[in-house]
């Protein structure tokens, strides 16, 4: 199912939260909206939810109009950062729960239900662990029973707010490739929220960028970070080292650093320069450097440091390319790609 969010406002206490945002999901797919606190993500949303209405705009379920439709009545799968389950119910109960409470024409019967549970606690691999209760239960286990019981409904879209915020570094990463292969598995066009620029790019099929209630960016992974829309979504997708400066004839000159500025218009301007984007210099080329701390991670040696124009740098080189590295050493380097936008 396609969803459609078309010139949505949103306010709360005449806060813009959405300002004429717009934006279409196509079938299948898993989007991340990815943005800063405050930015409108998760408003969204609720919007599509339907667990918030907007001032103005519409909401479309494939060509179906549900800007004011309720929550019930638009099938939606919702996993909330907290799990929200059940202390008191068993994980089956738990994963059973939406089928449980429906109508009594439209609830299946039980061994069809049963049925349903265990097939989505082997989806999720908890299969064997449905008589425990949540409290019996790790937090990347409950976490999976949350995205079960969410699954169990047969949901037209499944939204997810935050679904790993709660969890530890690795076991994030494990749930990540879990969702994604329990995305795969079912198909069910699927939308989350992140504040986590990792988790967004290494999970979604697109991502869908938001600051102060508008939408700035929406690509593939490898389109907003390689060819970021503006100087927001550069900085704010992965690392980048920021230089104030102005372009005069297509180059720009700006904290010791100058470099070639291909269709950007005379006047302020504002470079970004990736880590990994940053090589040895040979004399003459590129800026100075001192490196103030150097640590090894794994393949990559990341050091940070001061410019001789005193600005904050960060560059990453690979482990065999650093040898000798130690906090004082002088070092010049030149970017090898850079972005440049007006101010």
């Amino acid at each position: 199912m396609t969803i459609t969010a078309r010139d949505i406002e949103k306010t709360f206490d005449r806060y813009p939260a959405l300002n004429g945002v717009t934006l279409e999901i196509a079938e299948g797919e898993l989007l991340a909206l990815l943005g800063p606190s405050g930015s409108g993500k998760t408003t969204l949303l609720r919007l599509i939810a339907g667990l918030e209405f907007p001032e103005k705009g519409q909401i479309l379920f494939d060509d179906q109009d549900m800007t004011l439709a309720g929550a019930a009545d638009r099938r939606v799968g919702f996993v909330f950062q907290q799990y929200a389950l059940f202390r008191h119910m068993t994980v089956a109960r738990n994963v059973a729960f939406g089928l449980d409470v429906r109508k009594r024409a439209q609830r299946p019967s039980k061994e069809e239900i049963l049925k349903r549970v265990d097939e989505l606690l082997k989806l999720v691999e908890l299969d064997g662990l449905g008589k425990r209760f949540p409290n019996q239960l790790s937090g990347g286990q409950r976490q999976r029973v949350a995205l079960a019981r969410a699954l169990a409904v047969n949901p037209r879209v499944l939204l997810l707010d935050e679904p790993f915020g709660a969890l530890d570094a690795t076991v994030r990463k494990s749930l990540r490739k879990e969702l994604r292969r329990i995305h795969d598995a079912t198909g069910v066009t699927t939308i989350f929220v992140t504040h986590d620029q990792e988790e967004a790019l290494e999970l979604a099929d697109r991502v869908a960028i938001l600051n102060l209630g508008r939408i700035e960016q929406v690509g593939t992974p490898t389109e907003v970070y390689d060819a970021p829309s503006g100087p927001f979504v550069c900085g704010f997708v992965g690392a980048a080292n920021r230089f104030e400066g102005d372009v005069q004839a297509e180059r720009f000159t700006g904290g010791g650093l100058t470099l070639a500025a291909p269709g950007v218009a005379n006047g302020s301007a504002t470079a970004f320069v990736r880590p990994h984007d940053l090589v040895p210099a040979a004399d003459g080329d590129g800026f100075d450097v001192v490196a103030h701390r150097v640590t090894a991670q794994g393949p990559v040696v990341h050091i940070e440091g001061l410019t001789l124009a005193g600005l904050p740098f960060e560059a990453h080189f690979a482990r065999e390319n650093a040898q000798g590295l130690a906090p004082g050493a002088k070092l010049r380097l030149a970017p090898s790609k850079a972005y440049v936008f007006p101010a």
